[in-house]
């Protein structure tokens, strides 16, 4: 895979794989505004689901190697769940994945602050702050797995190692 870095296309995420050395591919696509009005209505650990599914099919990519990246408020904390994007976050697993007691699903607002993206493109990489991480471990059944890149219609490939290394995620079974 070729690095890509800031330029056209690039974001915080692209910028900081660059900057770690670490190979991925860019892959965007024409992102549907539709997607955006049906996603917000739905419940909210569902809720970028048609993100997720917009971009596999776009890309056609099969819809378990796309992941999508979920904030949820872990005992008064912030932290990451990355599970694809053909189910949902399991909020027990993720804390329980963590050492923590309850989590659930952090508010838009909330996340787009902490993590300087907006919903529907939030990139596990090269957020603001940086946030405990729990990536699935259907991730580590795949060569490579696609995340986004740091805003809708712009994702990025890579190996699920390198995410685990770049986040310094762990890994569980945090998906349903």
């Amino acid at each position: 895979m070729a690095k890509k870095a800031r330029g056209a296309g690039g974001t915080p995420a692209t910028v900081a794989l660059s900057a770690a050395g670490i190979a991925f591919e860019v892959r965007a696509y024409e992102h549907d505004s539709l997607v955006t009005d049906r996603s917000l209505r739905r419940a909210s650990n569902a809720r970028h689901e048609g993100y997720g599914l917009e971009a596999a099919e776009a890309l056609d990519v099969d819809p378990a190697r796309v992941f999508k990246t979920l904030l949820a408020s872990l005992d008064g904390s912030l932290v990451v769940g990355i599970v694809p994007v053909t189910g949902q976050l399991d909020l027990k697993a993720l804390a329980r994945a963590l050492g923590g007691s309850k989590a659930v699903m952090a508010e838009v607002a909330a996340a787009e602050r902490a993590t300087g993206y907006v919903a529907g493109g939030i990139s596990p990489v090269g957020q603001k702050r940086a946030h405990r991480t729990v990536l699935d471990t259907t991730a580590l059944d795949h060569d490579t797995i696609l995340v986004s890149g740091g805003r809708r219609g712009f994702d990025i490939e890579l190996a699920p190692v390198d995410l685990v290394a770049i986040t310094g995620a762990v890994t569980a079974t945090i998906g349903r």
